[in-house]
């Protein structure tokens, strides 16, 4: 991904938080050169100081098959909005479009131990649905069975990642204010969402 230096987050606690508040991610593999996604929910855990990304597709999924030892990517998106030139001080200026994105990298290791798999299962759904979790505990061990025969379970230690938060910062912090105070006025979660991390994100001068 295309990323300025200005525009890479360094902060770890930050990229930890984003991963897990943008937990729907975009998996992409290409094996002879064809090229696959799937949109599948996750979990983000650390060990040690790694990175790990849990994840699950339906078995019919022909996509993990393509798990050799080969990376593959993962595509977190945040907020995003349009920019407008009206927006700035400075009146010589061209539409844009600011958003925060990370591509997570790493080698596939599939799960098969089946006690592995329900530990995924119910960690997630504690992450989504904690008020469900009696209930899913409560299930039949058959019929849990059932459900885990359908899915495959793997997950992805992080090799590397690729950041881009990108918010104007190469306009300065005036040009900043004035692009964050418009979006905040938007009826469009997402760009509200994005005047915030733009705020958070102010450059010195």
């Amino acid at each position: 991904m295309y990323s300025p230096a200005y525009n890479q987050l360094e902060n770890k606690t930050e990229l930890l938080a984003f991963l897990r508040a943008n937990n729907f991610p975009i998996l992409v593999t290409g094996t002879a050169g064809v090229l696959h996604a799937s949109h599948l929910p996750v979990t983000i855990h650390e060990n040690g100081e790694q990175i790990v990304i849990d994840m699950h597709m339906a078995k019919n999924n022909p996509q993990w098959k393509e798990f050799f030892d080969d990376e593959v990517m993962v595509v977190f998106s945040g907020p995003h909005a349009y920019v407008s030139p009206r927006w700035y001080a400075d009146e010589e200026r061209v539409p844009t479009w600011n958003y925060a994105a990370v591509h997570a990298y790493g080698v596939p290791r599939i799960n098969p131990d089946r006690q592995a798999k329900a530990d995924s299962q119910r960690r997630l759904i504690e992450s989504l649905d904690p008020q469900w979790l009696p209930k899913h505990d409560a299930l039949s061990q058959k019929y849990v069975d059932m459900m885990l025969d359908g899915i495959v379970n793997f997950s992805i230690p992080v090799a590397r990642v690729e950041t881009r938060w990108k918010l104007s910062q190469n306009r300065g912090r005036r040009e900043m204010e004035l692009i964050a105070a418009q979006l905040e006025k938007s009826a469009n979660g997402s760009a509200r969402d994005l005047a915030a991390l733009t705020r958070k994100h102010y450059v010195d001068k």
